[in-house]
């Protein structure tokens, strides 16, 4: 039936189809519609576009019509009905949304669509308002008041920057075997039990276990990362004292890099990554001759996101971690071959972030240029 309605996208419609699905910013009915667009462009079937965009026959059907009859805007967003009036005015919509914006009534955590329906009814002249109506108007406006996220809001001032220009320029620098360039960083994770035995997957069944468990203790783990090479290593401890910082920091010059002249080690602000922890580790001369061959960089307070190490920490969670491990043994041994799987697969972190991008990205946030707003104002 849909034979009729054939898409032949122009050079600068499949561009801005294509910048639209790998930008990853917009809506998923959006970017599902701008898919549909490119594979029907390409010469594919209805039936094989619905199965590789996970839609509905009728769908691919409705979004060709809606190009061929109006363009690709037509195609890609809804447009409101023909004589349909919207239940809020332009001042009322305004007022939904610094509503949606404000805190939450007392008693609640957030603002649900139901809270701010009934707020409207009280604030207007509307005897009633539905859900619905609210939703839309929100979507509208890229607003989701019941959703909340938490988030770092570091302050970047003049010694930020430094910080960070100091990490990127070292992530930056070409491969130097005498001055290897190591991430490094800690996570707690629990040891946690079975109480009863789990039953394994079987045809039509996943695997189960019990939601009771048997809570062992935790245990540290400390990550070491190559910035330059596919390397990690992984060392689990029962804590995380100076001491166990000063005997990794050993490890890592006398048995990880023993050839290198220099080893610069990116880790984050944590009170025990200090130069004194060696002190309080181990004998002065043996204290001095650690400390020669290393040269720490701290990543901005707030900013672990610049520690590498924290993406093979990731990493480490998902593959490894996440199940159930009840001791400490089961934990050494778990990891270590995990450690070998990612070095053997030669696995990377592909760092992308440099100066000049968060110049770019953060330009107005640093220093002068919040001087020179504030001058300006």
């Amino acid at each position: 039936m849909n034979v009729r309605y054939l898409v032949t996208l122009a050079p600068e419609e499949k561009s801005q189809l294509e910048a639209l699905v790998s930008g990853g910013t917009g809506r998923v009915r959006h970017v599902k519609r701008a898919q549909i667009l490119l594979a029907a462009h390409s010469g594919a079937t209805d039936e094989q576009i619905a199965r590789s965009v996970r839609v509905g026959v009728s769908t691919v059907y409705r979004v060709k019509r809606r190009f061929v009859e109006g363009g690709v805007e037509h195609a890609l967003h809804d447009r409101q009905r023909p004589g349909a009036s919207r239940k809020l005015t332009g001042k009322q919509e305004a007022l939904l949304v610094a509503t949606a914006c404000s805190t939450p009534p007392q008693g609640r955590a957030r603002w649900t669509l139901q809270l701010l329906a009934d707020e409207m009814v009280r604030l207007t002249e509307h005897q009633d308002l539905s859900r619905e109506t609210v939703r839309r108007r929100l979507t509208e406006n890229e607003l989701k008041p019941w959703q909340q996220r938490m988030w770092c809001i570091p302050k970047v001032d003049a010694e930020y920057v430094a910080r960070m220009e100091d990490v990127l320029e070292l992530y930056a620098e070409p491969p130097d075997a005498t001055r290897p360039v190591v991430c490094f960083d800690e996570t707690p994770t629990q040891l946690i039990g079975e109480v009863r035995t789990p039953l394994p997957a079987e045809p039509g069944q996943p695997r189960r276990y019990d939601y009771e468990y048997q809570r062992n203790g935790t245990a540290n783990l400390f990550v070491f990362l190559d910035v330059h090479r596919p390397w990690r290593h992984v060392e689990v401890s029962d804590q995380r004292a100076a001491k166990d910082f000063a005997a990794r920091m050993r490890e890592l010059v006398d048995v990880h890099y023993p050839e290198a002249t220099t080893i610069r080690v990116v880790l984050d602000n944590l009170s025990t990554h200090s130069p004194g922890a060696l002190y309080e580790a181990f004998p002065p001369q043996e204290a001095r001759r650690i400390l020669k061959r290393l040269e720490f960089h701290f990543v901005p307070k707030h900013a672990s996101w610049l520690n590498m190490v924290e993406i093979e920490i990731s990493v480490l969670g998902r593959q490894c971690l996440d199940r159930r491990i009840p001791t400490k043994a089961a934990l050494k041994r778990e990891v270590a071959r995990w450690e070998r799987m990612r070095n053997k697969e030669r696995a990377r972190v592909r760092w992308r972030f440099t100066i000049e991008g968060a110049r770019t990205k953060l330009g107005r946030a640093y220093p002068q240029a919040q001087a020179a707003v504030a001058a300006a104002a």
